[in-house]
Parts: C-alpha cells; sequence; structure tokens
C-alpha cells in the first residue's frame, strides 16, 4: 500500500513526533506506517485523514500486488 503521508507533513511542516501526538501514537509507529512497514487499522488511518483535513483515499491508495 502506498501513502503520502511524508507530502502531507511536509505540507503542515510537521515532523513524525508532530504527527504521532497529533493522533496519539508513537513516533517509531507513524515512521513504520509512512515507510510501508505497518498498515495502519481503519481507525488510525481515519484520525491521519482527520489532522490531515483530507480523506483516508488520498492518503492511502492500494497498489496492484495488494
Amino acid at each position: 500500500m502506498k501513502n503520502t503521508i511524508k507530502v502531507e507533513r511536509a505540507k503542515k511542516n510537521w515532523t513524525q513526533a508532530d504527527l504521532a501526538e497529533k493522533i496519539a501514537v508513537s513516533r517509531q509507529a507513524v515512521n513504520s506506517i509512512e515507510t510501508g512497514k505497518f498498515v495502519p487499522s481503519t481507525v488510525l488511518a481515519l484520525k491521519m485523514a482527520g489532522v490531515f483535513g483530507t480523506t483516508v483515499e488520498i492518503i492511502f491508495q492500494l497498489e496492484n500486488t495488494d
């Protein structure tokens, strides 16, 4: 699964730690999601979309191999 978390963070000038604090997870969790090592729960994906002011579909996209 691809994601645009790094791009969305850059738009807001947030670090991984900033995002982690806003969605109540660790910075390491944000890093794992951002690098594609971990797929977030629906609840966490919705929280991310909420803090970025966008939709889950903008942040996360399925790849052909998913």
